[in-house]
């Protein structure tokens, strides 16, 4: 139910603005603000180390949209962001012949971004010399094949 009302005889109010998302000076900021904290070169950061492990059965039916990597080491800054470390290794579309089902990049269709397939557990907590990435474990770049074959 809308809280819109017509008074007199202006136009109908729609309730919508004519501003479009990310073109405001405080989007652009938060946006530049947000790319800065998420670069892996910012210094001083405390970060944690979490162990990304598999937890679903081999025969899950879920790894058949995603491919297992095995137990996996990220520097991160939450067990969530630690989720998107991982996942931001894996191969995305754009680098290939493939192009994902519902979204603009293949990142959200990682299995690290799946609590039914691996979970996050907090190894070591508040370090300073360590870069925010994959510390130990292989992510493979297999996760996509393209529709073309060699």
């Amino acid at each position: 139910m809308s809280n819109v009302s017509r008074t007199g005889r202006e136009e109908i109010n729609n309730a919508t603005s004519p501003t479009t998302f990310g073109r405001s000076v405080e989007s652009q900021a938060q946006m530049q603000d947000a790319a800065a904290e998420a670069s892996p070169e910012t210094g001083g950061e405390v970060l944690n180390v979490y162990r990304l492990e598999p937890i679903a059965k081999p025969d899950d039916p879920r790894w058949g949209n995603a491919p297992n990597h095995g137990t996996v080491v990220v520097a991160a800054r939450t067990p969530g962001d630690a989720r998107i470390v991982a996942a931001a290794r894996e191969l995305d579309f754009m680098e290939v012949d493939a192009a994902p089902a519902e979204d603009v990049t293949t990142a959200n269709a990682s299995a690290f971004r799946d609590d039914k397939l691996y979970t996050v557990i907090e190894i070591d907590r508040n370090r300073h010399d360590i870069k925010r990435g994959i510390l130990d474990g292989t992510v493979s770049v297999d996760t996509i094949r393209p529709v073309e074959q060699d």
